[in-house]
């Protein structure tokens, strides 16, 4: 039997009871079988709800249905008005995906609509594609990387991404272009608006005709022209100065703007995608952040969690890392090491677990799963402490003072050469997330010169 053409038909009330045949019928004239014994059904078929009135049973008849959100479900009433009120909000609540009023077939191509449209999405979701970007099996990132694929394929919104440092909003950004479906798309060009120099800013990002300012010898294009009929990725967005974000107000809304010495109008049309890893909602209260510019780019809005919110997730992502970096060697961690993978505390997120698996795997050697004794120096101490029930961070203060947390790895007898080491590793780190790895930018902010950090890393990587 074809999954995809599969529903499960779960019903509550003498009366949902009678229309369950009629229901049954309707979903088969649009390609649906329709089961009655939902524990049948594949867990990917989607699920409907046929109820009378709304009532406690029918949200739980929807939690179980849903299975935690893993199985979407529709929820269909019966009566006219059994939607008025809480009611559609308690069944989202419950788990629903949407519900609906009866109306007999045409409620049929309602809910084979909304079946297809999720076939789809799903399919993209298994695809390789976003298997090898957006690696995860967590319920609720699951959910979230149907929305992000359902936005991105189906929609041309505006979409603003949110997320601390290391979540992956570039690796989304560049997805929602991948998946745009414009049978003409144009490129995908990146601005980081972190080093966007305010002097040159309109050359940036409008161009400049030549001779519009001394040095101007050529004529230049900017991003809203390179953009054109493709996607523009505005890159830490909450950092554009508000002069700046006034100025790109009309091209971000009508598609229209003029070159740097130049008085002609001319016409782009791009897909936007933001990224920041600021509150924009917070910034607009404090003044920093155009209300009306927010309002502009953020057609849909995308959260991203951080590592510690999906704990679940990260054996699955360091094997993920583990098999790119292994080649046609497959490498994978033994159960001591994975625990302490889970435990660990990530302020770089994914970007600094997959740092840490590199390290592990460039220690490692032999045939066998990587062990405790591939783990870096100055991870040992952490792992002891986690191992023992401690704290999951040395590097990360009790109280939020220096001091305090050099007391608790003295303490611990982390000796002072480690704690050097550790700290120094901490801050090179705490600089390239910073900076969004930015080794320049990072070594401006740490006072010490590129080369220190590229030694630093080059060190890691050998081992050392």
């Amino acid at each position: 039997m074809n999954e995809g053409k599969v529903a499960a038909l779960a019903v509550t009330g003498a009366k949902a009871a009678s229309k369950r045949r009629q229901m049954s019928a309707a979903l088969a004239g649009r390609g649906y079988t329709a089961l009655d014994d939902a524990n049948t059904a594949p867990p990917s078929a989607p699920g409907v709800v046929l109820f009378e009135r709304m009532a406690d049973d029918v949200c739980a008849l929807v939690r179980k249905l849903s299975q935690g959100s893993r199985r979407r479900v529709i929820a269909v009433s019966l009566a006219p008005d059994g939607l008025e009120g809480s009611a559609p909000w308690e069944l989202l609540a419950a788990g629903a995906a949407d519900a609906l009023s009866w109306r007999g077939a045409a409620t049929a191509r309602e809910l084979a609509a909304r079946f297809e449209r999720w076939r789809e999405v799903d399919t993209i979701v298994d695809s390789p594609l976003i298997g090898r970007n957006l690696v995860g099996e967590d319920d609720e990132w699951r959910t979230l990387i149907r929305s992000i694929v359902e936005v991105a394929a189906f929609s041309r919104a505006p979409v603003v991404i949110t997320g601390e440092s290391g979540t992956g909003k570039e690796l989304v950004a560049r997805l929602v272009h991948a998946l745009d479906r414009r049978p003409d798309k144009g490129q995908l060009v990146v601005v980081d608006c972190t080093t966007v120099v305010p002097t040159l800013s309109g050359s940036e990002f409008f161009g400049h005709e030549r001779g519009a300012f001394t040095g101007a010898v050529t004529e230049r294009e900017g991003a809203f022209a390179l953009a054109d009929k493709g996607t523009l990725f505005l890159d830490e967005v909450g950092d554009l100065p508000m002069t700046l974000q006034a100025e790109l107000l009309r091209v971000v809304q009508e598609g229209t703007y003029k070159r740097v010495g130049s008085s002609r109008w001319l016409r782009t049309s791009f897909r936007l995608v933001c990224a920041t890893n600021r509150d924009l909602i917070a910034e607009q209260d404090r003044g920093t952040f155009r209300r009306d510019f927010y309002y502009r780019i953020a057609g849909w809005t995308c959260s991203m969690p951080s590592l510690r919110d999906r704990r679940g997730d990260i054996p699955v992502l360091a094997q993920h890392f583990l098999d790119e970096l292994g080649g046609n060697d497959h490498l994978e961690l033994d159960q001591p090491l994975t625990e302490y993978l889970i435990r660990r505390e990530y302020p770089g997120n994914v970007r600094e677990l997959r740092q840490l698996v590199a390290r592990l795997s460039h220690h490692h050697v032999g045939n066998g799963p990587i062990t405790a004794g591939a783990l870096p120096l100055d991870e040992r101490a952490t792992a002891a402490a986690i191992a023992n029930g401690g704290v999951t961070d040395t590097a990360t203060p009790a109280n939020g003072t220096l001091s305090d947390a050099v007391e608790q790895a003295v303490s611990r007898g982390v000796g002072l050469k480690e704690l050097v080491a550790q700290t120094r590793d901490a801050a090179i780190c705490a600089a390239l997330d910073a900076e969004g790895g930015n080794v320049r930018a990072a070594s401006r902010r740490l006072g010490v010169t590129d080369r220190a950090i590229h030694m630093h890393r080059a060190a890691h990587r050998n081992g050392q």
